[in-house]
C-alpha cells in the first residue's frame, strides 16, 4: 500500500519554486500497552483534574498558561497564542547550502520524504541533481502550524529527504558534562582498545541486522497468551560485575572476539516459530 502524504508545502531557492508533498520518514514498531481496569480489563480513560480544587474539567474549559516561577503562571488568551504564531503557508525557505558532513548528528531531530507535487517534478529532479553533485544539504525553514521549524535538505536515494533540526540553544553543551578528564589511559590500553574495535569493526552501518529483540520476546509472550499457553517466565540474564583490571578485560575481550568471525553478530539459538510474525503483520495493515 503507498504511504499517504501528510502535507505539502513549496520549496523556495532564488527564484525556484518546488512543490512538494511531504511523507513520514519513519514508523515506530515500539509496543504500546493500555492501561486497563483489573477488575474488569476495560479500557481506561484519563481525566482533567484541577490540583487546586480537585475538580474534573472539561476540555472546552481549560486556558493555557506559562510557567514563568514556582506556582505562578502567566495566561495565554487564544487571539494572544494565535497572534504569537508564524504565518503558517508551509513553505520551505532555503537559507544557505552546507557540506552534510559539518552537520553533527546531534542536531537532527525527525525525517520525513519529500516528493513532487503537481507541476512541480522538473525542478525536484533539478535541485536533486544539484544537490548530489554539489555534495550540500540546504539548510532553511520550514512554516507549519504556526511554528518554523529549522531543517535540513538532503539528497538521499534519488530523492529529498527532510530532517528537522533542533536550534543550537536545544542541545546540551558537554562543558556540563564530568568526561573523567583527571583520568590518564596508559598507551597499552589505548592499542588494546583499537584492536578491538578493528575487530568489531564493519565497512558500513547496516540497520537490517540488527531488531527490537524486545519486540520480538514482546509479541512472542503475548501471542502465546492469545492462543491459550501457559507462559513460563524465563530467568534474567545475571548483572555483569564491575570491571576491575581494564587491561585483563580488554585482552579476554580480543581473546573472545577472535574465536569468531570479525564484523560478524554473536550467535545465538534459533527461536521457535510462533504466530507473532502474524501479529506484526496484521499490525501494519
Amino acid at each position: 500500500m503507498a504511504p499517504r502524504a501528510i502535507s505539502s508545502g513549496i520549496i523556495t531557492f532564488g527564484l525556484v519554486s518546488v512543490p512538494v508533498k511531504l511523507f513520514s520518514g519513519t514508523q515506530s514498531k515500539s509496543l504500546h500497552f493500555n492501561m486497563l481496569h483489573a477488575k474488569d480489563n476495560a479500557r481506561l480513560k484519563q481525566q482533567l483534574v484541577c490540583t487546586a480544587c480537585g475538580e474534573v474539567v472539561e476540555r472546552n474549559a481549560t486556558s493555557r498558561g506559562y510557567e514563568y516561577a514556582k506556582g505562578q503562571y502567566v495566561v495565554l488568551g487564544t487571539d494572544e497564542i494565535k497572534a504569537l504564531e508564524s504565518q503558517s503557508d508551509q513553505s520551505i525557505e532555503i537559507e544557505e547550502f552546507v557540506p552534510i558532513a559539518s552537520i553533527d548528528p546531534v542536531f537532527f531531530d525527525k525525517a520525513y520524504l519529500l516528493g513532487p507535487d503537481k507541476g512541480g517534478a522538473k525542478p525536484y529532479r533539478l535541485l536533486v541533481d544539484a544537490m548530489r553533485e554539489a555534495g550540500m544539504g540546504a539548510v532553511g525553514r520550514f512554516s507549519s502550524r504556526g511554528q518554523q521549524q529549522l531543517v535540513l535538505l538532503r539528497e538521499a536515494e534519488g530523492g529529498i529527504m527532510m530532517h528537522s533540526l533542533f536550534y543550537a540553544d536545544e542541545v546540551r553543551d558537554f562543558a556540563e558534562i564530568d568526561r573523567g578528564d583527571g583520568v590518564s589511559v596508559k598507551e597499552g590500553e589505548v592499542s588494546l582498545a583499537i584492536q578491538l574495535i578493528e575487530q568489531l569493526a564493519s565497512k558500513k552501518f547496516d540497520a537490517t541486522k540488527f531488531e527490537d529483540e524486545h519486540r520480538q520476546r514482546a509479541l512472542e509472550l503475548i501471542e502465546q497468551k492469545v492462543a491459550g499457553k501457559e507462559v513460563v517466565a524465563t530467568p534474567s540474564e545475571p548483572p555483569k560485575g564491575q570491571i576491575i583490571d581494564l587491561m585483563e578485560a580488554l585482552k579476554a575481550s580480543l581473546a573472545a572476539e577472535g574465536t569468531r568471525e570479525i564484523g560478524a553478530k554473536p550467535r545465538k539459538p534459533p527461536r521457535k516459530k510462533s504466530g507473532a510474525k502474524s501479529l506484526r503483520k496484521a499490525g501494519s495493515e
